[in-house]
C-alpha cells in the first residue's frame, strides 16, 4: 500500500536548480524532475555536490519555489519535498506548469 501524501505523476519535466554545493560553491544546472506532486519531485542528473538538508532554488516555467533536499543517490538523483508556505511549483489541481495534455486529464 501506497503511504504517500499526495497523487504524483510519473511523467519527465526539465527545471532549473540553483543553490550552493557542500564545499559552498554556488552552482546553477538544468536538469529533469519525474515522479512529481505539489509539494515534491526526484530530480535527475544532478552533477552539483549536494547534500540531505540543502535548500535548492527550483524554476518550472515562471513557477519558483525552495525545496529541501530529503534523500540523494550516487546515481545523480535527489527526492525534494517543498519548504512550507512555497507555492506549488508542479500544481497538479490546476495543471498550471505541466504540459498541455496533462491538464486534459480527469476533466472527462
Amino acid at each position: 500500500m501506497d503511504r504517500r501524501k499526495e497523487r504524483r505523476l510519473n511523467l519527465e519535466l526539465p527545471v532549473r536548480i540553483w543553490g550552493v554545493d557542500r564545499m559552498t560553491r554556488p552552482f546553477a544546472e538544468m536538469v529533469r524532475v519525474r515522479n512529481v506532486s505539489n509539494h515534491g519531485a526526484i530530480l535527475i542528473g544532478v552533477r552539483a555536490k549536494v547534500q540531505t538538508g540543502e535548500v535548492l532554488d527550483v524554476q518550472h516555467g515562471a513557477a519558483r519555489a525552495q525545496f529541501r533536499i530529503v534523500w540523494i543517490s550516487l546515481s545523480g538523483e535527489a527526492g525534494i519535498e517543498a519548504l512550507a508556505f512555497e507555492p506549488p511549483v508542479f500544481s497538479m489541481s490546476m495543471g498550471i506548469g505541466l504540459p498541455k495534455v496533462f491538464e486534459m486529464v480527469g476533466t472527462g
